[in-house]
């Protein structure tokens, strides 16, 4: 049976860059991506239906090992018709009245298109959907989203630490991987004739 390495993901995060990677060095083993919604983030973990989860904190991480990747910075996410069209950046005072949802789903989508709603969501979740009838505005002190890989201790492995240094940028030739290329066999020297290889210095040998 072939192996196969389950990674859950959250809404908003992209494994293209690092799918393409694992796909290189580890031809024989498939990477399997599952959409995690964030409310079912911890339950996936717990029951062990993926190997590790690209979960957005906060999170109740008891019992799991969580590494940290980075920081999303919040947005406002409305019509673009909406008033907050008119900004660059905001702040939550800024918002106070508006109608706010923190849940990107197909009803409060259809709040904001046709409504007043304001979305405030991570950046990465504006992007994914990447609606040209909406606007993005970076709200700049509302609390940033982390992204970590969690996992539990016990699906900890060797393919899960391949996949885990692919994600923090370790190379083929790091010294940890399983996946180095075969050194290339070293050159024998063979003895040279003394005088072989020479080049004779110019008008050596004429009359």
């Amino acid at each position: 049976m072939a192996e196969v390495l389950r990674i859950g993901q959250v809404f908003g995060v992209t494994l293209t860059t690092w799918r393409g990677r694992w796909e290189a060095r580890f031809p024989g083993v498939a990477l399997e991506v599952v959409a995690v919604a964030d409310a079912d983030q911890r339950r996936v973990l717990d029951e062990g239906s993926v190997d590790a989860c690209f979960v957005r904190l906060p999170l109740d991480t008891t019992g799991l090992r969580v590494i940290r990747l980075y920081e999303e910075v919040t947005v406002a996410w409305a019509s673009k018709d909406h008033g907050i069209a008119l900004y660059d950046e905001l702040t939550l005072a800024d918002l106070e009245g508006e109608d706010i949802r923190s849940e990107v789903t197909d009803a409060t989508l259809l709040e904001a298109v046709f409504g007043d709603a304001v979305l405030l969501v991570p950046m990465s979740v504006a992007r994914s959907h990447s609606r040209r009838d909406f606007v993005v505005v970076p709200v700049t002190d509302a609390p940033t989203t982390g992204i970590a890989l969690a996992f539990r201790p016990e699906a900890d492995g060797e393919l899960l630490q391949e996949f885990i240094g692919i994600v923090r940028g370790r190379t083929v030739n790091s010294s940890r991987s399983t996946a180095q290329p075969k050194a290339a066999p070293r050159r024998q020297n063979t003895p040279r004739r003394a005088g072989a290889g020479r080049r004779p210095s110019p008008g050596r040998g004429r009359r």
